[in-house]
């Protein structure tokens, strides 16, 4: 490779219509497109460089025919041809021996000068060689024509004619071409390896210099540091001690990360002007825009790059959604497990974030954020702040469960159902193969069901409505306080361009509308209608059809889910009925049903969740959204709807349906022929729910969350490397040993956006919340699946995902939204879990309404009905009944008038109390909570006061630091001016030494060429 001083000094070359400079490898095309696109030489001030290489004895004069005929004799190589390491423009034949020294880093190009800032990967397939066919054997040269095959014979020359597939290749390769040459006019340097083999990948190497980051942050307006420090507010004297005593405390668990975010001194941010270079601390240009920051500049230069040839479409993006490309995408700064001191960002954060055993750390939040981006960033500070959260609320829920656990003994119901004494004789719980049975056989459920039904839960269901806002105010005000640290403070929305399918659609509606084929189309000029196309857009009526399949579908969907659901409860009733046809399995159906069903229901619901993500998938392009943000959003909220519904839909029919249209003894209420409607259990619903909660949350957590997450990207990349070992081809065995990071980087699972992670955490949210009142355990499951989670999910960003690009925004979007939902859903869910599912209104209601002594004592008899055994149908009676004693009358929970009242079987005037007071506790607690939840909202403001006082500071320092460095600059400006009234010419050549040292003259940045200058 040439130093950059040569490349320097050499001028702009140009050349003729017959001497295009060609990308190494490209063919001569004969076709009349590529003479008709032929005529694009290299732009005013576009420098070319072309290195000579020696040639070997008996080839020079073939070598100097071909440069005569082609105008690039370096291109020409046979077999082993050492011509073949010629550099055009930045392109490179690696194969080629380039320095004697060692490369510097893996992450600069050949030159170990210029820093690659992205790549793209595409495969290449040379003209007649199929899929499945690897080296033909022979020598491979790229003749005249481009062709490859066999060394051309003397004076035998001739076509070779284009099949299908190498038509389409050939296209490929014309739109690669194109685009890469814009990338190029628009000021990027490419560095890729020749096409020297049948087939194979390559590697397109992009480096953006300082003109062209200098120019895009101008245009992107990214927020870089003054020169200007200044002190951060602290707090007052009481704060300011106890700040530092937790600072000392939690010392032990901070990770050994260097401070980005220093709490004392912050730097004022100015949005990356050109000319006003002299407000910004540029002491080396290669340095001043990080990693992240460079890459994002690039990714949107190749988001708005067009390419006429592939229908004009917009953007890196819509050529990799037509195969052009098959991948885009930052490196990562090196290795994370590379042995040796030398120490990147990438492996401080897998040594102090990514493993499992630094799980009782903080997270490096600041370095997150610099290395993946605020949108990443601000997730993985999300989801701390959430686990954090969890510890208070794991804790109550810990002491209500240990409430329950120390008055199991006390509680008189449990004890009244436990008496034998009592001999309660309840009703069959099926026709003719159930006997009558004792109430105090259900002991062990009754007293299981105490543990989650106390008057403790009432109290705790409370707190976790009130933690719930808590929690969202807390985020609202880390958010803050992370923006102004970021400098997110009053960034805009960027624009987003066009999807690739949304262009292809309107596209399509054109062409319909003026009545042309796409033949026609192609072959006009398109530049013609590119205001058309910019006017041109899906109206309602376009997408009319996609929003009618949508609807249709999520309907289908969520009636699907319905149906798993009653087939669950047909399959828990027949199978009940099954086993109760067994005397050996009767006592135990209860415990096997309930256990079956509930591991049907987790299968159920996992395989569901991934069918529905990827029809959320495919319903959201059919609706073709124009940007990616709109495509996002409306996949999140099909998603989340989706998988909402098939994850508590089981949770809501336990909870508010069991039980309640089963009818009563002679008079029951039968699904099929013979089949009764399922009772809940002696001791209510509530304990069953409990288990039915536990156990899908355990079950998605373990199974769905960590399994799925480990396993799957495992064998991914196993089937990947297998797949790449058994594709025939040559492979250099050197480069193999020694991989770039750019082929290291490829091998890993290509980014897919954070919808998964925060769905997975949502769904975690709403089990946490919605039904906390049945399953107070639940934060602590979600708190321990969390610690587990962070670590997992920073190790596969860190050592599993290519890099993702650098998104800016300002908060999480939508998701707070639906956190928000959940959490007001959930008040209500709660006090209806507490009114209709669990004991607590009806025991209120008889403690102080029907009790005769103000206590719980003859509560159950209370609960009880009777029913007379005489008047049940026939053919329902118990056959062969064993009962100790005849049996007149049978007791079944409900409230009805007795057999001997005027309105036998009747709702009896407890029933209405009861329903009347159950209303009344869900319309109070509902209000309640609703007025404790506004009031805690009302009490936290959304922006900490040291923050939004720093924000109004920050804003008059800024003001000052740019009016004092205007008046500088005027004065140094003003001195060279008066001094050149007396000096003359002499004076005035020394006017510019007034800029800062290691730094251009305004204006000097956008002229200065495409050289990479080192300051």
């Amino acid at each position: 490779m040439a130093a950059p001083g040569l490349r320097a000094a050499l001028p702009p070359l140009s050349f003729p219509l017959t001497d295009i400079p060609l990308l190494p490898g490209s063919p001569r095309r004969l076709s009349p497109r590529a003479v008709a696109r032929g005529d694009r030489g290299p732009k005013h001030g576009q420098q070319y460089l072309k290195v000579p290489c020696p040639q070997a004895p008996g080839q020079q004069g073939r070598s100097g025919q071909q440069g005569s005929s082609d105008g690039e004799s370096g291109l020409a190589s046979g077999g082993g041809s050492s011509c073949s390491g010629s550099v055009i423009n930045n392109y490179l034949d690696t194969n080629e021996p380039v320095s004697s020294e060692a490369r510097r880093s893996r992450m600069h190009f050949h030159d170990n000068q210029r820093k690659v800032d992205y790549v793209l990967a595409y495969h290449y397939r040379k003209r007649g060689v199929h899929p499945g066919q690897g080296s033909p054997g022979q020598s491979l040269a790229i003749v005249s024509n481009g062709e490859t095959g066999k060394e051309p014979h003397p004076g035998g020359h001739s076509d070779i004619e284009l099949g299908p597939l190498d038509a389409l290749e050939e296209e490929k390769k014309e739109q690669r071409e194109e685009f890469e040459h814009n990338l190029m006019e628009a000021g990027l340097e490419l560095e890729k390896d020749l096409e020297n083999k049948s087939q194979g990948f390559v590697f397109v190497r992009i480096h953006a210099p300082w003109q062209v980051l200098a120019r895009e942050a101008e245009f992107l307006k990214i927020k870089v540091p003054t020169k200007k420090m200044y002190e951060i507010k602290s707090e007052g004297s009481i704060a300011k001690k106890f700040n530092e005593l937790l600072q000392k405390l939690s010392s032990p668990l901070k990770p050994r990360v260097p401070d980005h975010s220093n709490n004392k001194m912050k730097n004022l941010s100015y949005p990356f002007s050109r000319e006003k270079m002299y407000l910004y601390n540029v002491q080396d240009k290669d340095t001043f825009f990080d990693n992240a920051t460079r890459s994002r500049i690039v990714h949107e230069i190749l988001k708005r790059t067009a390419c006429s040839r592939a229908n004009n479409t917009m953007g890196i993006n819509s050529l990799i959604a037509n195969n052009i490309y098959e991948a885009a995408y930052p490196l990562h700064d090196g290795e994370y497990d590379s042995p040796g001191d030398d120490t990147n960002d990438r492996k401080l954060l897998y040594q102090e974030w990514a493993r499992y055993g630094v799980f009782y750390k903080f997270q490096p939040i600041d370095l997150i954020r610099k290395y993946f981006g605020e949108k990443i960033g601000l997730y993985f500070a999300w989801l701390g702040l959430y686990t954090s959260f969890l510890i208070p609320s794991s804790v109550i829920g810990v002491i209500v469960f240990l409430y329950g656990c120390a008055t199991i003994e006390e509680d008189i119901p449990s004890k009244e159902m436990c008496d034998q004494q009592n001999a309660f004789t309840m009703c069959p719980l099926c026709d003719k193969s159930c006997d009558y049975w004792n109430l105090s056989s259900a002991c062990g459920t009754a007293k299981a069901s105490h543990l989650f039904d106390n008057p403790a839960t009432v109290f705790f269901s409370i707190f976790m409505a009130l933690w719930a806002t808590m929690f969202l105010e807390n985020w609202k005000r880390l958010q803050m306080r992370l923006g102004y640290f970021w400098d997110l403070t009053g960034i805009e929305e960027e624009e987003e361009h066009s999807r690739p399918e949304y262009e292809t659609k309107v596209r399509e509606k054109m062409l319909k509308a003026s009545g042309k084929s796409v033949v026609q189309k192609l072959g006009t000029n398109t530049t013609e209608n590119e205001d058309e196309d910019d006017e041109d857009k899906l109206t309602w009526k376009d997408r009319f059809p996609g929003y009618l399949m949508n609807f249709a579908s999520i309907l289908f969907m969520i009636a699907l889910t319905f149906s798993i659901v009653f087939g669950v409860i047909v399959y828990r009733i027949t199978i009940a009925a099954a086993l109760s046809l067994n005397k050996s399995t009767r006592s135990n159906v209860r415990v096997t049903v309930t256990a079956t069903a509930v591991i049907i229901n987790l299968v159920v619901i996992l395989i569901l969740d991934e069918i529905y993500g990827a029809v959320a998938v495919w319903l959201t392009k059919i609706e073709v959204p124009k940007t990616e943000q709109t495509f996002e959003e409306r996949l999140i909220l099909k998603a989340f709807l989706l998988k909402f519904v098939n994850a508590y839909s089981p949770i809501f029919y336990v909870a508010f349906f069991k039980g309640r249209f089963v009818g009563r003894p002679g008079s029951y209420v039968y699904v099929f022929d013979g089949y009764r409607m399922e009772e809940c259990a002696p001791g209510g619903c509530l304990m069953e729910l409990c288990i039915q909660l536990s156990i899908i949350m355990l079950g998605k957590q373990l199974i769905q969350n960590n399994i799925f997450e480990i396993g799957v990207p495992k064998l991914k990349k196993l089937f990947r490397k297998l797949k790449d070992e058994t594709e025939p081809g040559e492979t250099d065995s050197a480069h193999s040993k020694h991989p770039e990071q750019w082929d290291l980087d490829y091998s890993l699972e290509p980014y897919t956006g954070l919808t998964p992670e925060y769905m997975e955490m949502i769904i975690q949210f709403g089990f946490v919340t919605l039904f906390v009142a049945s399953f107070p355990l639940a934060p602590v499951f979600a708190l321990l699946n969390n610690v587990i989670e962070v670590r997992l999910d920073a190790k596969k960003f860190v050592t599993e995902l290519r890099r993702p690009d650098a998104v800016r925004t300002k908060d999480i979007g939508i998701w707070f939204d639906i956190l928000s939902g959940i959490g007001k859903f959930s008040v209500i869910s709660n006090a209806f879990v507490i009114a209709v599912t669990s004991d607590f209104i009806p025991r209120l209601v008889y403690q102080y309404a029907y009790s005769h002594n103000g206590t719980l004592h003859g509560f159950v008899n209370h609960t009880l009905s009777f029913f007379n055994v005489s008047q049940l149908k026939e053919g329902t009676q118990p056959e062969n009944s064993q009962f100790d004693q005849e049996v007149q009358f049978c007791r079944f929970k409900d409230y009805r008038e007795p057999p001997w009242a005027p309105n036998p079987y009747e709702f009896s005037k407890q029933y209405w109390a009861i329903l009347s007071a159950r209303l009344a506790f869900v319309i109070i607690f509902q209000n309640l909570v609703m007025f404790l939840s506004v009031l805690v909202d009302w009490m936290i403001p959304d922006i900490p006061t040291d923050i939004s006082d720093q924000i109004k500071k920050e804003k008059g320092l800024l003001v000052d630091f740019f009016l004092k460095e205007e008046h500088e600059k005027l004065k140094l400006t003003d001195e060279p001016a008066q001094r050149s009234l007396g000096g003359g010419r002499r004076s005035r050549s020394r006017a510019p030494s007034w800029a800062p040292s290691g730094q251009s003259q305004p204006g000097s940045i956008a002229s200065s060429g495409s050289q990479h200058t080192n300051v």
